[in-house]
């Protein structure tokens, strides 16, 4: 069975609360618990983490190269704009990355276009809502060797 961690940055823990126009109303555990079910689909286990403190996100992914995770999804929210400390933690790892956001980040705020991450993650999906991640998830599997049922 495949490992692949799903890291919710800063203020993630606040979806179904937050701006639901850009949003939507799914709260993050929903969102977890659809990712886990998908996963087992697929045959990996998915682990969800989220925080609001840039450096437990950074211990994190230490720990994930540590662990040897298979895979990364990664929707860091605002980090993704400006924080070269998460970039240079996810660099650290050998394994495929994938960037989420559950907005269209590009029909959004001109800061919002930019992601530090960019140029060291394997992909990034984006506009989708919930099914960003579910995308992420699939889009990982299928960059692994025998990534079974897709």
């Amino acid at each position: 069975m495949k490992k692949i961690l799903t890291l919710h940055g800063v203020n993630l823990n606040m979806f179904g609360k937050r701006d639901p126009k850009q949003y939507g109303t799914i709260t993050l555990q929903e969102i977890d618990a659809r990712l886990q079910s998908l996963g087992k689909e697929l045959g990996a286990e998915v682990e969800c983490f989220q925080t609001n403190s840039e450096a437990a996100m950074c211990e994190r992914i230490h720990a994930a190269f540590s662990e040897g995770t298979d895979a990364v999804l990664i929707n860091a929210g605002a980090w993704t704009h400006y924080s070269y400390a998460i970039r240079d933690a996810l660099d650290i790892l050998t394994c495929p990355v994938v960037e989420v956001h559950m907005s269209n980040v590009h029909a959004r705020d001109e800061f919002r276009h930019h992601s530090v991450f960019a140029d060291i993650v394997h992909g990034q999906i984006c506009g989708f809502g919930v099914d960003s991640y579910l995308l992420a998830l699939r889009a990982s599997m299928a960059l692994l060797p025998n990534p079974g049922v897709a």
